[in-house]
């Protein structure tokens, strides 16, 4: 099939739940990607930081057909070796001491919600429930990680929503002071927002963070579903601050592609989860597990996060100089091959322009153009995505000057007339 006749389809069987664009992506191989008319793209979205691998990496791919040829699925009623495995290289490489499995950001960060709650019945009271998060935060899309997602947009006609949030601006250690209550149990909160636009606090924010927790015995809980995994240079974001919290949630990036989520937390606060308390049938199955396994073992291995700092770096210059270029954007901001261009209109256009001339981006807050390229990305890869991008930017240029010198016509044609107009009217006396 073709683009056409697979959208045709979709429009008639697939409940309408995205914006989705006019292709169907069919192959892809590294940073590229081919749509089903056979047009290739370079990808600097990575399935929204899944694909950090590029896509049918040799590794993760050799895993999961090893595996698919051994064993697909067990229940998490026996004991699965690559997930084990996989358990092992999270806690050496982090500060946890336990992991959950699941199959995505939102299960893990609904799992870190209820284990919050449930560590904090356990030790200090009933009373302990409640969870600050974040303005311009995202979640997930369970209805509570919805309600931890500080944006209405989201929350819009499914009320009533859960109690036990609260919800500060990111970055406002006062506000989120004066928001710490009796019922206070934790702080969720990503190190770097992606959804919300890739907005980034500064480093005081965090160390204040640490000290507010410490000093009001709160857990912190970082959700790393986008930022984690190398995407910012770092194996966890939160390296970046010198901070640690108790609980941490993975998915995106962690299977290379396949679904997976996952809940790390210490020791302590893991102990609170006993059997029947939490579970997922399909968690870190073996076919997913396996996948997650060759990740790991690329991003620790073989210089993954080196090459994200330095591609980081170079893409981020011409980003600057676009934005010297171009007053329309406002802002360049990002950590590691975390990055967006906020403008001073929306975003819309130039992601589908871009699209067209074969860059795969996105737009999201609204205003707020998104690069989350795959971390094996090279020079000439930042190069051509920079030229297709730098094209749209002066496309938007020439049709604001197009739009304003239309303005001028139209207003220009306008006072003429009422000048003519003007001559033909009496200018005193009266008729007789």
């Amino acid at each position: 099939m073709n683009n056409a006749q697979i959208v045709e389809l979709g429009k008639k069987y697939v409940m309408n739940t995205y914006g989705r664009l006019p292709i169907s992506l069919v192959k892809g191989q590294g940073a590229r990607l081919w749509d089903a008319d056979g047009r290739e793209y370079l990808d600097f979205l990575a399935g929204l930081a899944v694909n950090s691998l590029g896509h049918c990496h040799p590794k993760v791919v050799d895993a999961l057909q090893q595996q698919a040829a051994t064993l697909l699925h067990v229940s998490n009623l026996y004991w699965i070796e690559p997930q084990v495995q996989l358990a092992q290289v999270l806690v050496e490489n982090s500060f946890a001491d336990k992991v959950f499995f699941c199959n995505s950001g939102a299960e893990a960060n609904e799992g870190a919600i209820k284990l919050a709650r449930k560590y904090a019945k356990k030790t200090w009271g009933s009373d302990k429930y409640e969870i600050i998060t974040m303005e311009k935060s995202f979640h997930g899309r369970t209805l509570a990680t919805v309600t931890a997602t500080a944006q209405p947009k989201y929350q819009k006609d499914y009320e009533p929503l859960p109690q036990g949030f609260r919800y500060v601006p990111f970055g406002d250690l006062k506000a989120l002071e004066r928001a710490i209550s009796p019922h206070t149990c934790a702080i969720l909160v990503e190190p770097v927002q992606g959804e919300g636009g890739v907005n980034l606090a500064e480093p005081s924010f965090w160390q204040g963070l640490a000290k507010l927790a410490a000093a009001n015995k709160l857990l912190l809980i970082f959700d790393e579903v986008q930022c984690g995994l190398g995407r910012t240079g770092k194996l966890f974001a939160h390296e970046h601050y010198g901070v640690t919290p108790h609980i941490m949630t993975l998915a995106k990036a962690l299977a290379g592609g396949a679904p997976m989520g996952a809940l790390l937390a210490t020791d302590d606060v893991a102990n609170a989860f006993q059997p029947g308390d939490h579970a997922s049938t399909f968690g870190g199955n073996p076919l997913v597990a396996a996948a997650a396994v060759a990740v790991m073992d690329v991003l620790l291995n073989d210089g993954l996060m080196d090459n994200c700092r330095e591609m980081a770096a170079y893409f981020m210059g011409h980003l600057r100089r676009l934005q010297e270029k171009y007053p329309f954007i406002t802002e360049v901001r990002g950590l590691g091959l975390m990055v967006a261009c906020e403008l001073d209109r929306p975003g819309a256009d130039i992601v589908a322009n871009c699209l067209e001339k074969g860059l795969i981006i996105n737009c999201t807050a609204g205003n707020v153009l998104r690069f989350l390229p795959p971390l094996i990305i090279n020079k000439a890869d930042v190069d051509e995505a920079v030229a297709v991008l730098e094209e749209v930017l002066a496309s938007v240029v020439a049709a604001d000057a197009a739009n304003a010198a239309s303005v001028a016509d139209a207003a220009s044609k306008a006072n003429t007339f009422s000048a003519a107009t003007a001559k033909l009217v009496p200018t005193g006396g009266q008729s007789q």
